[in-house]
């Protein structure tokens, strides 16, 4: 089969287009034809050696789309049904999705039923996944103002995607590290755009609900600009900080509020199903801003390390 295998850490140079083995099922794994996936910044963070547990050489990619080409459990996964898998140790302790085939865990790969082309499918496990239980937990009413720290990144736009296809009239503002994008934000749905200079926001403004996808390195910024009884849902860590330090609950939370998480690795199958039948019903647009082919993932990884990256960004096999 045809894979994208990395031998040391560094640039997408790093990613090689290669032939290897089809790997065989064994007890408790079955193999997946991949059909799609997303590109993510933690898989780059991979890439550029900075996932100590992470051995090389490893075929990245912590999630797919495909159908079931061998298996081991035929009831559950029988050959030819659709299925979705992402996080465990997928593309990390074990090689993942960036190739033709990829053996995975039994348990991780999740039976979905879904219409939905390849291209659109493989933007939705992790980074729609990511935004859709993070809106749950935000427990969004349509009268919120909302904002989205860290409005550029695909999971940003997935979230604005999200509620915009369920509460059209809701107000949400995104904030991004320059004005540079502005045009691309309010054109993607975004009410308005504010500015966050190193790693604070530009504005008096406060906000019912926040999604907070700089993580750590701007929450509290965050927290004073939080309306009494609003909920922060810190999801991502763009800001490439692992810890809140020095950090008081009582003095620094919104008067009577909420601070919530999400982590994509908390992954339920009917979950998974629950976000496909939610973009149906909802008729939620989720084309990937950018589809790349198997022999293009070094393109995908230089695009998203670059400054005009925007969206998600998936491959399609």
């Amino acid at each position: 089969m045809k894979a994208i295998v990395i031998y040391e850490p560094g640039g997408p140079e790093k990613l090689i287009y290669q032939d290897v083995p089809t790997p065989k099922v064994k007890p408790g794994w079955s193999l997946v034809q991949v059909k799609g996936f997303g590109i993510n910044h933690s898989e780059i963070f991979t890439r550029n050696g900075l996932s100590p547990s992470v051995t090389f050489p490893r075929i990245l990619g912590i999630e797919c789309v495909g159908v079931m080409a061998d298996t081991t459990d035929p009831e559950r996964l029988p050959v030819g049904q659709k299925v979705i898998s992402i996080m465990g140790e997928m593309g990390r302790a074990f090689d993942g999705g960036y190739a033709e085939y990829a053996l995975l865990p039994n348990e991780q790969i999740c039976p979905v039923e879904t219409e939905l082309d390849w291209a659109t499918l493989a933007a939705l496990p992790e980074t729609y996944y990511t935004a859709y239980g993070s809106l749950l937990n935000l427990r969004i009413r349509e009268r919120d103002r909302v904002l989205v720290r860290g409005a550029t990144s695909g999971v940003g736009i997935a979230f604005l995607r999200l509620l915009r296809a369920r509460w059209q009239g809701i107000h949400v503002t995104g904030s991004s590290r320059s004005l540079r994008k502005e045009a691309q934000l309010v054109e993607a749905g975004f009410d308005e755009v504010i500015v966050d200079a190193d790693g604070v926001l530009q504005t008096e403004q406060q906000f019912d609900r926040v999604l907070e996808l700089i993580g750590p390195a701007t929450l509290k910024d965050t927290f004073s600009h939080t309306a009494e009884g609003g909920i922060v849902c810190s999801t991502g860590q763009l800001g490439g900080k692992w810890y809140l330090n020095d950090f008081e609950p009582i003095m620094e939370l919104p008067a009577n509020g909420y601070l919530t998480s999400f982590y994509s690795g908390n992954v339920y199958g009917k979950r998974l199903q629950d976000i496909l039948d939610y973009v149906a019903k909802y008729h939620v647009n989720a084309v990937p801003e950018r589809v790349f082919s198997l022999e293009e993932v070094p393109k995908a990884h230089a695009y998203l390390d670059g400054a005009h990256s925007f969206g998600k960004v998936v491959v399609v096999v």
